[in-house]
């Protein structure tokens, strides 16, 4: 059962605050103890901490039970509160975690991580927590859940636009299980936040339809009766603590050069006699001295159980995002409640999602709203869900790099959907042809990557995806593409066809010279292979779908020719020729190599003129490797 109204006792108040004082009293030991860290904020926040861990439905004995209250804080620098308020609910050992903090091998990081009992999310970057909380709300509203969901959040992190788009969600779609607290003692690294970047917290609450309720930050009666209001509460709640940095240590309060930094030893035996605890910083060095590391094992599933169905096979032209939109559809229709969700960002027309919208009740129109989306989806994902983020590839992957970054260490299972990326946008020019997804995407160690060719590998590759577990992103252009065919005339990816993540498609064969292609020019590698063939000069015709997940067969197989040919709609100098040469270089492959790709941003116009005049139409493709064989 979620958190219901909870009536403290005075006794029960003195206890929060011995717990407090102790807590306290670690956040200085650790920070100290690692000669880094952030103890200001910590203990301007701890006081409603403690109190929150003393009233949530959590079990330190089971963390992850489905029903629990969830925890997220935003402003993850304060993990020595977290640390402290956990170990001191039963968690962890406290002395573990004082002399582990911020040591190399240890879960206790500098900012939280999941790894540690009790945390929800890892939170490195300022104003994502909401809407991370947002998605985990979400997902109890969707299960049927009664859970309550908390985003602890700096004063100074409200300047971030992403915790606007958060709000207007939650008001939106009635998320009164999700309650905001801002600690507002008013510093920030620069300074006091009104002379870093002035703003009115209350009333931009207010103006997005939230409940705001503010409070002293220290008493404990007005913390206890903000959570029980907020609890109650019909709309999201903001809890606005005025507190003081540094609270509790004279000498610390109210001094902004504490929100980033340690005090010394000799500092913390004084603090230590202020709030009357023991200074065993010697034992707790001796603990950091003896540490050794553990590796740190993540167990993930790899399956999600859902029925994805049988592929469609298309036999006449249309492109690949009415594909993906149709594959969707019919998964959904499959299963009664299907736990598929799509989020969209105005561009439902765009990104084909019309179809989904009309059959399931798990389509959510989140406005221009990228930041959050993304953000909120990946959270939800880690729900029981298999959320699909579709965009176009400039707002899917280049503006939310930073929020899938996060996302990945977080081992979330969110599907990225990018429908316009390469120089098939065309006519929107150059600021919307997404030409760098992949060079991207490769600096992310858990996002899998999958490139289809046509129509028909699109629906398989959605299918597949949507009978996995983890984070992928599936890539595609705009226009419409004929399906492709072997070299008999047959349908490539027909009835016998079935996408295996990792293995390359043989195309073509050939003796001369191979040519390794992605995505939406695959139609025209082809063309260029078989002009080629007419003539006498044959040459193989890899698809590589899975860029990120290199078939070193195929690559051994093409290397046999002497000559190997990379062609993509993706800067050159990042993308799959990259990977493959990467690839090869590791497998001692030598060959000639030659890269076919995107030189500098290009031109508005149509697709087929804009591939001209960058040489990568299938005429230029067939003339470029004439004369490199």
């Amino acid at each position: 059962m979620a958190l219901k109204k909870t009536v403290f006792t005075q006794d029960q108040i003195e206890a929060l605050q011995n717990q407090a004082k102790a807590a306290r009293g670690a956040i200085l030991k650790m920070t100290t103890l690692a000669k880094s860290g952030h103890p200001g904020g910590s203990m301007s926040t701890i006081d409603f901490l403690m109190t929150l861990y003393n009233m949530v439905n959590v079990d330190p004995k089971n963390p992850k039970f489905d029903e629990r209250d969830k925890i997220v804080m935003s402003h993850g620098h304060v993990s020595p509160a977290v640390y402290s308020s956990l170990a001191l609910n039963g968690f962890f050992d406290m002395d573990e975690a004082i002399s582990q903090f911020r040591l190399a091998g240890s879960i206790y990081e500098g900012h939280v991580e999941p790894d540690v009992p009790g945390v929800e999310w890892a939170s490195g970057n300022l104003g994502q927590g909401l809407s991370a909380g947002v998605g985990f709300a979400l997902g109890a509203r969707l299960k049927n859940i009664d859970k309550q969901v908390f985003v602890l959040m700096g004063d100074g992190e409200q300047q971030k636009g992403q915790i606007a788009e958060a709000r207007r969600f939650a008001v939106k779609y009635k998320l009164n299980n999700v309650t905001a607290f801002i600690d507002y003692n008013r510093l920030q690294i620069g300074g006091d936040i009104e002379d870093v970047m002035p703003q009115n917290i209350r009333d931009g609450y207010l103006a997005d339809g939230w409940d705001v309720i503010e409070i002293d930050g220290h008493n404990f009666e007005d913390i206890i009766n903000s959570i029980n209001d907020a609890v109650e509460n019909e709309r999201p709640t903001a809890i606005i603590a005025h507190t003081t940095m540094g609270k509790g240590v004279s000498f610390m309060e109210g001094k902004h050069g504490y929100h980033g930094a340690p005090i010394s030893e000799e500092q913390l035996a004084e603090a230590l006699v202020e709030l009357g605890l023991e200074n065993n910083l010697d034992e707790l060095k001796e603990m950091r001295k003896n540490f050794v590391p553990k590796k740190h094992e993540v167990e993930m599933p790899t399956e999600f159980e859902i029925n994805t169905g049988k592929p469609i096979v298309y036999t006449s032209t249309t492109d690949n995002r009415s594909a993906w939109g149709n594959a969707i559809a019919d998964i959904a229709s499959l299963t009664k409640n299907a736990p598929v969700v799509v989020l969209d960002n105005d561009l439902q027309g765009s990104v084909k999602t019309n179809k989904f919208e009309e059959i399931s009740d798990y389509y959510f129109e989140c406005g221009i709203t990228e930041h959050h989306t993304a953000v909120m989806g990946a959270a939800l994902s880690v729900e029981g869900f298999q959320v699909y983020f579709p965009g176009f590839g400039v707002f899917g992957v280049d503006e939310t790099y930073n929020m899938h970054r996060l996302s990945d260490i977080n081992r979330t299972n969110l599907k990225v959907i990018t429908t316009h990326v390469g120089l098939d946008v065309g006519e929107d020019g150059k600021t919307h042809q997404c030409i760098d997804y992949l060079g991207l995407m490769k600096n992310l160690y858990h996002f899998h990557v999958v490139v289809p060719a046509d129509p028909n590998q699109t629906d398989q590759a959605i299918r597949y995806v949507t009978g996995k577990y983890g984070n992928f992103l599936v890539p595609m252009g705009r226009s419409k593409l004929n399906y492709i065919l072997d070299a008999e005339g047959n349908i490539f990816f027909g009835e016998n066809y079935e996408f295996v993540y990792g293995k390359a498609d043989l195309l073509r064969e050939g003796t001369k010279a191979a040519l390794l292609v992605m995505g939406t020019l695959t139609n025209r590698a082809v063309e260029a292979a078989d002009k080629l063939k007419a003539e006498g000069v044959d040459i193989q015709v890899w698809n590589v779908s899975c860029p990120t997940a290199l078939d070193e067969d195929a690559l051994r197989k093409a290397a046999t020719t002497g000559t190997v040919f990379t062609y993509e709609d993706h800067n050159v100098n990042t993308g799959l020729g990259n990977s493959v040469a990467d690839k090869m270089m590791q497998m001692g492959l030598a060959c000639k190599f030659v890269k076919f790709g995107v030189e500098d941003y290009a031109f508005s116009g149509n697709s087929a003129d804009v591939y001209r005049m960058c040489n990568l139409d299938a005429d230029s493709i067939y003339n470029r490797i004439k004369e490199n064989i």
